[in-house]
């Protein structure tokens, strides 16, 4: 069973509390369960060329060990599409059961088609309405791809995006706005025609014998107010699963704050079943922050838990030693680096609170409320470190080992609360 199931599980249909989630059916992708009884699932996509087999299994592990919980891959030509079979093969040897998705546009109706060994190797096929062809072919190549999933026994995500919608559905709803008495802005009529275009696209997947539960819809943008205004439409019109994410967020800050802003507004209202932090990275830098970024939306909101979560003080003129600074990275970086670990051997630590503290000011009371903390002493104060446990006063450091000596702490603390000890395991 899938990290999501036992999750949810664990969790209860209600799932990790937060805003309650609107209702949707359950989807499984691969083993992954996708829909409001089940925690909040966190995707991405690779960008490796999916014609190397080798390159896109390995960035496919790294993603899923990274946490991501679906995979998408690019199939885009004979070469990509040939490929996908080994490339699936090479991620299962590797140990990694993580759903891998198929993305097509333009041309995955005849991809799907010539290449049966692809279809049966994905879990999920995404499917772009506004790119599978205009006028006449555009119903025919649709339903083809739908077909190819119904064979298969695969769940399809239909995602709209404002970069190739449709257009010829907008031109119809643009000119039917300019014959109004009082036309609607621009901006509306184009949020309509993405809403339109996904429910056109389920419900003429639904004629053709896809069944309700085998849907996902999408509609995105790169603009935070109608990312949250399409979603918004969507939502109270249908009870697909939605995958929420803003499209090309762009570089750095830009794009972690623009897209954490839409997803958290969103999925504080409840709506959204699955989501990506599309931002661009940097030249050679790690594909998998993106998935790193939507776990901590989601581990903020309070939906899901992955990692224990470090309280910082930012600093201020009493704190003029970059000290607290220094550990409150190595104390972070060693939890990230224990998780692995941890996460096998001690169910529930991801929910741990820790507090580094730098002066005397808010470090013995923000200590005290964090599971495990530290306030370490601020310009001029007292050179000690009292350590708080569970809030009470476990012990004082003071001089060059003061590192070492709070991970130990750390250790012991993570064995005795979140160990599976004999008589744990017997009253489980």
């Amino acid at each position: 069973m899938s990290a999501v199931a036992n999750a949810g599980e664990a969790a209860g249909a209600s799932g990790f509390g937060g805003p309650a989630r609107r209702r949707t059916p359950t989807v499984m992708v691969g083993d992954v369960p996708v829909g409001s009884r089940w925690p909040v699932v966190v995707q991405s996509m690779t960008n490796t060329d999916t014609a190397d087999p080798d390159a896109t299994a390995l960035q496919v592990a790294s993603l899923a060990h990274a946490g991501s919980e679906l995979v998408r891959v690019t199939v885009n030509n004979d070469g990509a599409a040939a490929a996908v079979p080994e490339m699936v093969r090479k991620v299962r040897g590797l140990g990694i059961g993580v759903p891998i998705i198929g993305d097509f546009h333009y041309n995955g109706h005849q991809l799907l088609v010539e290449y049966p060994e692809m279809a049966r190797a994905l879990d999920k096929y995404r499917i772009n309405p506004g790119n599978v062809g205009s006028g006449e072919h555009h119903d025919e190549r649709f339903t083809t791809i739908v077909r190819v999933a119904i064979e298969h026994d695969k769940p399809v995500r239909i995602g709209v995006n404002w970069g190739s919608l449709d257009q010829s559905l907008l031109t119809e709803l643009m000119d039917a706005n300019a014959r109004l008495a009082e036309p609607a802005p621009a901006r509306d009529v184009m949020i309509e025609a993405m809403v339109q275009s996904a429910l056109r696209s389920a419900e003429l997947a639904e004629a053709t014998g896809m069944p309700h539960d085998r849907i996902i819809l999408s509609a995105k943008v790169s603009g935070v107010s109608d990312l949250v205004e399409v979603y918004r439409r969507l939502a109270s019109r249908c009870d697909y699963p939605l995958h929420l994410g803003l499209t090309e967020a762009g570089m750095g800050s830009k794009g972690i704050v623009a897209s954490s802003a839409a997803l958290a507004i969103l999925l504080h209202e409840g709506i959204g079943d699955t989501i990506r932090v599309s931002i661009t990275p940097e030249p050679g830098a790690d594909r998998a922050e993106e998935v790193r970024i939507a776990q901590q939306v989601l581990q903020s909101l309070g939906l899901r838990q992955f990692l224990p979560q470090v309280s910082a003080c930012p600093g201020c003129g009493r704190t003029t030693s970059t000290f607290f600074q220094q550990l409150a990275q190595e104390v972070q970086g060693y939890l990230a680096a224990s998780m692995p670990t941890w996460r096998e051997h001690y169910p529930g630590v991801e929910g741990m609170r820790v507090a580094v503290m730098g002066c005397v000011v808010n470090g013995p009371g923000e200590s005290k409320h964090a599971d495990i903390g530290i306030s370490l002493p601020g310009t001029f104060e007292e050179p000690v470190a009292p350590v708080y446990v569970d809030g009470r006063l476990a012990t004082t450091l003071r001089g060059e080992g003061l590192v070492e000596e709070f991970k130990a702490i750390l250790d012991d603390y993570v064995e005795r609360r979140y160990g599976r000890h004999p008589e744990q395991i017997v009253a489980g």
